[in-house]
């Protein structure tokens, strides 16, 4: 029992801690999304983007993506608050409360939520990839050169050299 006492303020300062680059990486992407919008070329020197770099032409699908990443902190927040909030009825010495029955059954759907999210990230990043562009995002749970129709890894042809 000692051992759960002890790693329960651990527990709580690290989600605390993931609270907190959670938020910070959310500011860190919306400002850089606004910078993209508002002053374009600025940005795209600053970011050492030219226009014969292929990236303006992909532009759209990643303003997209860091506008999904935006929603994936929102949910990231909420499965982390659950969370915060499971480990202090723990601490409290009362864990098998109700509330935290339905916390679990929300974090199961965040968990979804951000699932189908890394989905439609994916399918993004594949859709605004060039030869000399390649952007290469892993939507999560599927193996490495598998594509969305063959997500279920136990089939056939689920691997690099079967595509």
């Amino acid at each position: 029992m000692s051992h759960q006492t002890s790693a329960l303020p651990i527990a709580y300062v690290f989600l605390r801690i993931l609270i907190l680059i959670n938020w910070l990486s959310g500011a860190f992407i919306l400002a850089l999304l606004t910078a993209t919008i508002v002053a374009q070329d600025w940005t795209f020197r600053a970011l050492g983007i030219t226009p014969d770099s292929g990236i303006p032409q992909m532009i759209m699908g990643l303003r997209a993506i860091a506008a999904l990443g935006i929603v994936a902190v929102l949910l990231n927040s909420g499965l982390l608050k659950r969370l915060l909030a499971i480990v202090e009825t723990v601490k409290a010495g009362d864990p098998f409360v109700a509330a935290n029955a339905f916390r679990l059954h929300t974090i199961a759907w965040l968990l979804l939520g951000l699932q189908l999210l890394s989905l439609v990230i994916g399918g993004i990043g594949h859709q605004i990839s060039t030869p000399h562009n390649p952007l290469h995002l892993d939507a999560g749970f599927l193996p490495m050169g598998c594509s969305p129709s063959c997500w279920p890894s136990s089939l056939p042809g689920c691997s690099p050299k079967g595509r």
